[in-house]
């Protein structure tokens, strides 16, 4: 099993930024993508952005459209890692933020805990 240890997360006025951060205990595959959704009240699971990794480099980055130009995912400086960039953050940005992990052509699934982002007006 592969955990997924999450940090960051918390309240933000709008306009503000605030950046998370997502390891994953163990990565055994040199092509994987790893990313972050999100899931507001009442709504569905959404991707927000992801990265897809090959033998170290991010070869193909996927972004809503609600979020392009303010949103980054990226490889952390430490190993098995990425983080979420989020500037001028907007209250519908607002919502529980979860890290992924696939592996394996996707056989393989991961998801962290989630962590809150609120965004105040």
């Amino acid at each position: 099993q592969v955990q997924l240890v999450e940090s960051g997360g918390g309240l933000v006025q709008s306009g503000g930024s605030l950046s998370l951060s997502c390891s994953a205990s163990r990565i055994i595959f040199d092509f994987y993508t790893m990313g972050w959704y999100r899931q507001a009240p009442g709504k569905q699971r959404e991707l927000v952005g992801d990265i897809v990794v090959d033998r170290g480099n991010t070869i193909h980055t996927t972004y809503a459209d609600s979020v392009k130009g303010r949103f980054t995912v990226s490889g952390a400086n430490a190993k098995n890692s990425i983080s979420l960039q989020m500037n001028s953050l907007k209250p519908e940005d607002t919502a529980v933020y979860y890290c992924n992990l696939k592996m394996g052509a996707g056989k393989f699934d991961y998801w962290g805990q989630g962590t809150q982002v609120t965004v105040s007006s």
